[in-house]
């Protein structure tokens, strides 16, 4: 059974590690604490001691009782030789690629991979990186969580930021700081794709977006700006916007609205190649045959697409080398060398999913 003041110094440094009391914050009086446990004095000074010794707190002699830096040596261990690795996934989709891209560069100069997966939810992230910081890793390999929604852990990478930890982000960016980073031009990439269904004759496309991720953004905004050169067939657009948290069920079905229209899409363009999968299937169980009656395309050339039936039609995403590319710029920032950001331009892989109209 957990003690009275463990369980005072567990639920104050829970507050502290979310955030709640920010560094050089004041914490309530030892009465307040008393009232708010309902615990003795000597079991308040027990736990506010126990976070003193583990540099939580601090003391000001007859101001109160104060939030210490505490993750304030975080990159002072030069002798780490692990490195971070937060994803929003780990065992599935093209994430194994690209951390097994990074895992062959840092291996060749003698580094391990600590790895974490945030499932896109921001509190998880947090506690991903307060994982890997206690840790004292000596770098940071960051794809951003809902990374174009408001972040709750600025906090925690301002401190990074401060004490210079070497960190990059993949995939995304998280706008407010300047780290270096090895992305994918989404919007460019998503409007050539929407410029070829122009060209295989198809005007009335819906997309399918999840907006709560910069990339998602970005390739939505590439698919209005390829409608917004065709003025003339530009209103038989529509898409479809979600959130990672959303029932994919649901969202799948919001398709029926459009299909059962008299005008109704003859292309349809998913965020990615898992959705993709999951369209063609919903429209195969309503007996809508891909591609005859609806073209399907995705994004990422996910490795199984060119397997299906049909194979899809997709943008390639640079897996492998975007791990090795990260797993090189994290090495030269460890050596204290300046580093540039990476983009890469996708190619477009044509496959079986999409038919030329008459």
């Amino acid at each position: 059974m957990e003690n009275k003041f463990q369980h005072v110094k567990e639920k104050l440094k829970e507050s502290i590690l979310a955030g709640q009391y920010k560094v050089n914050d004041k914490l309530p009086t030892e009465s307040e604490l008393m009232a708010l446990y309902n615990v003795s004095r000597y079991t308040v000074r027990r736990a506010i001691g126990d976070l003193e010794s583990e540099h939580f707190v601090y003391r000001i002699q007859g101001g109160g009782m104060f939030v210490q830096d505490w993750h304030k040596d975080w990159s002072n261990d030069n002798e780490s030789k692990l490195i971070g690795i937060i994803t929003t996934h780990l065992a599935n989709y093209i994430f194994p690629d690209i951390i097994s891209g990074i895992d062959r560069v840092l291996s060749e100069k003698g580094y391990s991979l600590l790895l974490s997966n945030t499932h896109n939810n921001h509190e998880k992230e947090r506690k991903s990186l307060i994982s890997m910081l206690d840790t004292k890793v000596a770098g940071l390999i960051v794809e951003p969580t809902q990374s174009a929604l408001e972040n709750p852990n600025i906090d925690l990478y301002r401190e990074i930021k401060e004490d210079k930890l070497p960190t990059l982000f993949i995939n995304a960016e998280y706008p407010e700081f300047s780290f270096p980073s090895v992305t994918t031009n989404d919007e460019t990439a998503e409007n050539r794709l929407v410029n070829y269904l122009f060209e295989m004759g198809h005007e009335s496309i819906l997309g399918l977006f999840q907006v709560d991720d910069i990339q998602g953004v970005n390739r939505m905004n590439g698919f209005v700006r390829a409608y917004q050169q065709y003025p003339n067939f530009s209103y038989k657009s529509n898409f479809i916007m979600y959130q990672s948290s959303d029932d994919i069920n649901q969202v799948i079905n919001r398709i029926d609205m459009f299909l059962n229209e008299k005008s109704y899409p003859t292309a349809i363009v998913c965020y990615n190649d898992q959705l993709a999968i999951r369209v063609i299937d919903y429209l195969k169980e309503k007996s809508i045959a891909v591609p005859a009656d609806v073209s399907v395309v995705g994004f990422d050339n996910y490795q199984m697409v060119q397997y299906m039936s049909p194979s899809l039609t997709t943008m390639n995403h640079e897996k492998d080398k975007m791990g090795e590319e990260a797993g090189r710029l994290m090495i030269e920032m460890l050596e204290g060398k300046t580093v540039e950001s990476v983009r890469y331009d996708p190619e477009l892989i044509k496959r079986n999913s999409v038919e030329k109209l008459n």
